[in-house]
């Protein structure tokens, strides 16, 4: 027998035990059920356990989700950087029950959803610079404007709350928007223009950039849920800016909703559309601890939920993050596990009712 001869035969048999395999496990597959339902803690990790797909072909889908695991830009505790991957991990838990379930009816909206049947894809991380906060900016808002433009609505995994701001750039810049509006669920304002620690560009200073940028002023700003200790002269430069500044106070006051539902107003207007950021420091670190800057006395979870539905229901909004979650910090899992959530409640609301 010739060499050639013996490579042959040996090609065809490595072909006929792969062919073999296969189809060993379809048969298995086929014959057996419960191979379809993929359990919360198994397959790979993608947000709603949504399929891959690179940046450049989410066309047709309903919303794209993208990860930065990126906190160069934090002034306190860092950890940001892992809260992408820990809330992909934690969302799977929707996606198990409705796939087994054939759908699921949430119980607070009396709705029926099959997550299933949302057209989201999930485009992985965008690339980061640990060591390079500008280039990781450009990242970002490149890879945000080309799920813009591709109709896809852009949801964002932080990651440390720097990152919104280019993110709202590549968003208008995807969209060809004149003016965006924000509204920022939050603890902090993050309207510092420089710091003579951290300097112009950190997390204390994002919303400041989005204000000052073409695309954005105050008065197409609103933020929710602030509290804690701003800078002295902080209430009067919100008030002569035109910044819709609704504290945690008035939160209480008049309850979130109907705040939330004035903050979207007043952005709106005027507005080619709305993106709406979500620093998980909003809520009380009691239930949220796992978060870089935690601040005593915010939101509840079922407050954070209400905003999140709020929202979520209104088409003016085109694009959504969820920030600052350092799940290192909370050995319960609890943090990532709201953030999910929130999201979750966000694409039903947009997309799944």
């Amino acid at each position: 027998m010739t060499r050639d001869d013996d490579q042959s035969r040996t090609e065809d048999d490595d072909r006929s035990r792969a062919e073999s395999d296969d189809s060993r496990a379809e048969a298995f597959r086929a014959n057996t059920p419960g191979t379809d339902v993929e359990l919360p803690y198994a397959g790979i990790d993608t947000f709603l356990k949504a399929p891959y797909r690179d940046v450049t072909a989410v066309d047709g889908a309903d919303a794209a989700v993208l990860g930065v695991p990126y906190d160069g830009a934090v002034s306190n505790r860092p950890g940001a950087r892992y809260g992408p991957g820990a809330i992909r991990e934690a969302s799977a838990w929707w996606a198990y029950l409705s796939g087994y379930k054939g759908g699921l009816t949430n119980v607070r909206t009396g709705n029926t959803v099959d997550f299933g049947a949302l057209d989201l894809v999930d485009c992985g991380d965008v690339p980061v610079f640990p060591m390079d906060r500008e280039r990781t900016a450009e990242s970002v808002t490149a890879h945000v404007a080309t799920v813009a433009a591709e109709g896809a609505m852009p949801v964002l995994l932080g990651g440390d709350h720097y990152c919104t701001f280019p993110a709202v750039r590549g968003f208008a810049e995807g969209i060809d928007a004149d003016r965006i509006g924000l509204v920022q669920i939050d603890a902090h304002s993050d309207t510092v223009a420089e710091s003579p620690v951290f300097g112009e560009h950190f997390h204390g200073s994002s919303t400041h950039h989005v204000a000052a940028s073409p695309i954005c002023d105050y008065e197409h700003v609103a933020q929710v849920g602030i509290r804690g200790y701003e800078s002295p002269d902080f209430l009067a430069f919100a008030d002569e800016v035109g910044l819709g500044l609704y504290t945690r106070s008035d939160v209480a006051d008049r309850g979130v909703r109907s705040v939330v539902e004035e903050a979207v107003e007043q952005v709106a207007d005027g507005a080619d559309a709305v993106y709406v950021t979500f620093d998980i420091d909003a809520v009380d670190p009691s239930v949220a601890p796992g978060t870089g800057t935690p601040e005593p006395g915010g939101l509840s979870a079922d407050e954070a939920l209400a905003v999140m539905e709020t929202v979520g229901a209104r088409d003016c909004v085109g694009a959504v993050d969820l920030m600052e979650v350092a799940p290192t910090y909370d050995p319960t899992e609890g943090t990532q596990r709201l953030a999910a959530s929130l999201l979750v409640t966000f694409l039903e609301r947009q997309f799944a009712e």
